[in-house]
């Protein structure tokens, strides 16, 4: 009766075991619930008003510019940033948190005044706008390097604190391109 009770719990243990995960289990989405932090949380929130701006300024480019390359980077930065904004959306949805915060790190609140790393004031929003030519192209162009800086910095902050392997993966994402950008920016304004 023991050899059968013992025989019994090994293969009940198994079939546990086995029904947790194995070679052929499908791999868990990449931001799960369980997988998130405050990091994390805070990467998103402020990512996603960051990327807003960028893209505010990407869209401004067409009618301003007077340089095709500023035209065709503002195009690429509108393309790839557009789908993390909506990814980024995505997972604190599913984190069950909202989608902005107005407390910035440091105690800080996200306004035109205290603009989180990178950010462009109202004022240099203004600025920018009323700009056309090369005026634009130089301002948009020194502008953006410092957008991109903020993000990447934000990024680096998120591959050090965080731990949803999404939000990681995103934040390699985007230093890896935004820094690609920054030196063709850089190369835009020495040229």
């Amino acid at each position: 009766m023991r050899k059968i009770f013992f025989s019994g719990a090994v293969l009940a243990a198994s079939l546990l075991l086995g029904a947790c995960g194995g070679p052929e289990s499908p791999t868990p989405a990449p931001s799960s619930q369980a997988g998130h932090n405050a990091a994390d949380v805070a990467f998103a929130q402020q990512m996603i008003p960051h990327h807003q701006q960028a893209l505010e300024m990407a869209k401004m480019v067409p009618s301003r510019s007077s340089d095709p390359k500023v035209v065709d980077l503002a195009g690429r930065i509108d393309r790839a940033q557009d789908p993390e904004i909506r990814q980024m959306q995505g997972w604190l949805k599913a984190w069950g948190v909202a989608a902005t915060s107005h407390a910035m790190p440091g105690g800080h609140e996200m306004s035109g005044d205290h603009p989180m790393t990178g950010m462009m004031s109202d004022a240099d929003m203004k600025s920018l706008d009323a700009a056309k030519g090369p005026a634009f192209d130089r301002s948009w162009l020194d502008m953006m390097v410092k957008h991109h800086q903020g993000a990447v910095e934000m990024a680096k902050t998120e591959l050090a604190q965080g731990s949803d392997a999404g939000a990681k993966a995103l934040a390699r994402k985007i230093i890896e391109a935004q820094q690609a950008e920054i030196a063709e920016m850089q190369g835009l304004l020495k040229g």
